[in-house]
């Protein structure tokens, strides 16, 4: 289903590139497998599209349906691996423009942010509709998403009452414990369940993400069921695993002094599955001074933007392209008597024809100008594509942060700045942080 292409890569990777890093990458594979490296508590994502649990499968599909049955908007609340894999299937399977998309229910993404701009516009969207709400946090305190919650909850209960509302919001949370499971406990709310053993940017497949997913109208089965045949294949060891080939190919161009690596799609839906990829990878390899960079461009727009930079600025640059097969629509150009802009040699010529060509030429420019690409052919933009898409960066992502040195399930840098926010807004217990700061500031 996935294809790697490496060979406008090559020139820019030392003749044993995969061989010396052969020992290494079966070492990751099995603490990958294992659970037995680094955070390993973290790794039961790994075999999830297997060994889901069937019962809260089958549940997520139930509320999905009573959602699309009742509610002309779900709201979604969470932040980081709580929104972004979600989001990322459901634009990518749909469109980055959310007036081009129709169906029932619209979907909307809160909790993710502090903009009140942002927040009083969905606020007013809302106004004359029937809405739900799937709020998301393992432990229900995290700000910006229990900010949001709070007013989204006080607006459903205003509109339907206390055991109207209750009715309306489904919480995926910890599975014991926390300050969102009591609160759903007590009210009542259907829970779903953020396995103890899955990070936050590991859960798209689980109910974190299966949830909004479903609620949108995706099949979630067959989004399983690509990740589980790619989970397969990759379980395999040696040099032809793809996920090996990709992590030690990105290993030896950091080596090399490549410092950033750029994911490019030729579709604005992947935008989003860009965002999430980013954290994947940040969050993951992001530590004790290492990794490459994470970032993303989306051509061919950003070639008008980006493009001169890529094509000439520091040569610290690889990019990773992921290239769907095909695309779901056919449009045509067509001719014009009087050729104003030159362009009747395209006259009757499909604009998939038009975006390979740009695809190809784009790459090979880079090449030439230093920029080894990497392509990860993927199939079309369906179900069961998405999920193996998943699944690979995520098992590629745990391989590679072991060959980098690194733990690539904890993120201890993130608590940095969530402690310097606690203490400026007077959070108790803060006081003399608060103090300090202040003083800083």
């Amino acid at each position: 289903m996935l294809k790697l292409d490496l060979s406008n890569a090559q020139g820019f990777l030392p003749q044993d590139w995969l061989d010396r890093r052969l020992p290494a990458l079966e070492q990751a594979h099995r603490q990958v497998l294992e659970g037995n490296g680094p955070g390993g508590d973290f790794t039961g994502w790994v075999t999830l599209p297997r060994d889901y649990d069937s019962a809260e499968l089958v549940r997520i599909k139930a509320a999905a349906e009573k959602i699309r049955s009742d509610s002309d908007v779900l709201v979604v609340i969470g932040i980081g691996g709580s929104y972004l894999g979600a989001r990322a299937v459901i634009e990518l399977m749909s469109s980055a423009d959310r007036r081009l998309v129709r169906g029932r229910p619209e979907i909307f993404f809160a909790g993710n942010g502090l903009s009140s701009d942002e927040l009083a516009g969905i606020i007013d969207y809302l106004d004359g509709k029937d809405f739900s709400v799937n709020v998301i946090s393992k432990s229900g305190t995290t700000t910006e998403p229990a900010v949001a919650f709070r007013i989204f909850k006080a607006l459903l209960e205003e509109k339907y009452g206390k055991a109207g509302a209750r009715g309306r919001i489904y919480a995926t949370t910890d599975a014991r414990k926390g300050a969102l499971k009591g609160l759903a406990d007590a009210e009542g709310y259907e829970e779903f369940v953020v396995p103890d053993a899955v990070g936050g940017r590991y859960s798209v497949l689980t109910a974190v993400g299966l949830l909004p997913i479903a609620a949108a109208g995706i099949d979630v089965d067959r989004l399983l069921s690509g990740a589980r045949e790619v989970m397969e294949a990759l379980a395999v060891p040696g040099r032809d695993n793809l996920a090996w080939q990709y992590a030690a190919a990105r290993n030896a161009l950091y080596d090399a002094g490549k410092a950033v690596e750029l994911l490019v799609g030729y579709e604005p839906s992947f935008r989003f599955f860009a965002e999430w990829w980013k954290q994947l990878y940040g969050e993951s390899e992001g530590k004790e001074h290492k990794g490459l960079f994470p970032a993303s461009v989306e051509f061919t727009a950003d070639l008008h933007s980006m493009g001169q930079y890529i094509q000439q600025g520091q040569r610290i640059l690889l990019e990773t392209v992921v290239r769907f097969s095909h695309s779901r629509r056919s449009v045509a150009i067509p001719h014009d008597p009087d050729n104003v802009d030159g362009l009747n040699f395209l006259s009757g010529k499909s604009l998939d024809f038009v975006a390979e060509q740009a695809m190809r030429g784009t790459l090979l420019a880079h090449v030439d100008g230093s920029v080894p690409n990497l392509v990860l052919e993927a199939g079309g933009r369906d179900e069961a594509s998405i999920g193996a898409l998943i699944y690979f960066f995520e098992f590629a992502c745990g391989v590679s942060g072991y060959l980098l040195g690194v733990n690539p399930f904890d993120q201890p840098g993130v608590e940095a700045y969530k402690k310097n926010m606690f203490a400026l807004l007077g959070k108790p217990g803060y006081e003399a942080l608060r103090a300090e700061l202040e003083q800083r500031l």
